[in-house]
């Protein structure tokens, strides 16, 4: 059955009025130890937010409606905090629960979960909780959950996410978006969660544009789930000319239906993980900007033989069958 509403931050609305929604920014990521630093507690609350809703109107001047924020629990999320720039803007914003990849997420809590015993099905109640009644003591509700891997393998902790992910994705018929590191492990992602009962039209694997493997996307787009081309502006991870060139080589192909799009910006941090030099010498045009893809991106496409129609569809209607749970 259709998915007539979804959870934002600020309420459930309609999938349809979802409008043009970019699939995977971040307004604020903390990385687990971040507190320990007093020396570099980063930005104030009340600045994040100022941040944030500056972003969230450039985006707006472009015709930009909704955003899904897909910062897992473990990784500095602030629920609260969305729904107040959601409120000042009057921007849908979807937020998720979750846990990251294990290098880089909170592995040692639920370590120690599992070793008394209440490893995957703590987190899978957590999950369910999270998308039927709220995060915390909030009634703000998740829209979706978030998983990820890291680079060439699936730790066994990773793969207790995945489980968890999955059961309750299946109870409650939530989606669920993925993290993939360099383009890898998508297909293991895909093929367990649809194994443990998940239909793989509500998967989106994500950061697909970490790779130039087409063959590789076609695998994942005939098994039934979305792309994420969701890292646009990181060209120190990958050229921007190997991202265009692969969603081009999909989009000659007509495979727009299953594509959606967003640039993985982080606007804030809680502590101070990015060095300003490092900063500094990377493209701030490009790097961050959640309207990177319009102004730049989508020039290059239309001169490639790109149509507007393909790229509408990328931006308007593909996160709305997704969030409705449409099969293709």
């Amino acid at each position: 059955m259709p998915h007539e509403l979804v959870n934002t931050v600020t309420g459930a609305i309609r999938t349809q009025d979802l409008g043009v929604t970019l699939m995977h920014e971040h307004i604020l990521i903390g990385y687990p130890g971040w507190e320990a630093d007093t020396l570099r507690p980063g930005p104030s609350r009340a600045d994040i937010v100022e941040i944030a809703v500056d972003k969230i109107q450039s985006m707006q001047e472009i015709g930009i409606q909704s955003m899904l924020d897909p910062c897992p629990n473990d990784l500095g999320r602030d629920v609260e905090l969305a729904a107040e720039v959601a409120s000042r803007t009057g921007f849908n914003i979807i937020c998720a629960t979750g846990l990251y990849k294990q290098d880089e997420g909170g592995f040692s809590h639920w370590h120690f979960m599992r070793s008394i015993g209440r490893g995957v099905e703590a987190m899978a109640e957590l999950f369910v909780h999270e998308l039927t009644h709220g995060v915390g003591d909030t009634d703000i509700k998740a829209g979706i959950i978030k998983v990820a891997t890291g680079e060439g393998k699936i730790t066994d902790y990773e793969y207790d996410v995945l489980a968890a992910a999955a059961m309750a994705a299946v109870e409650t018929g939530a989606p669920i978006t993925t993290h993939t590191d360099q383009g890898t492990m998508g297909e293991e992602q895909q093929s367990f969660l649809v194994e443990k009962g998940v239909p793989a039209h509500r998967v989106i694997i994500g950061h697909s544009c970490g790779s130039s493997d087409h063959e590789y996307h076609m695998r994942l787009l005939g098994n039934g789930s979305y792309l994420g081309f969701d890292r646009f502006g990181l060209d120190i991870l990958v050229p921007v000319e190997q991202r265009i060139d692969a969603l081009v080589a999909l989009l000659e192909q007509q495979q727009e239906g299953r594509i959606v799009i967003s640039h993985d910006s982080v606007w804030c941090t809680r502590g101070e993980p990015f060095p300003a030099e490092m900063l500094a010498a990377m493209d701030a045009d490009k790097l961050f900007n959640p309207t990177h893809f319009h102004r730049n991106i989508v020039p290059a496409l239309l001169s490639r033989g790109v149509t507007q129609a393909q790229i509408d569809t990328m931006l308007v209607d593909n996160p709305r069958r997704f969030f409705r749970g449409e099969p293709q």
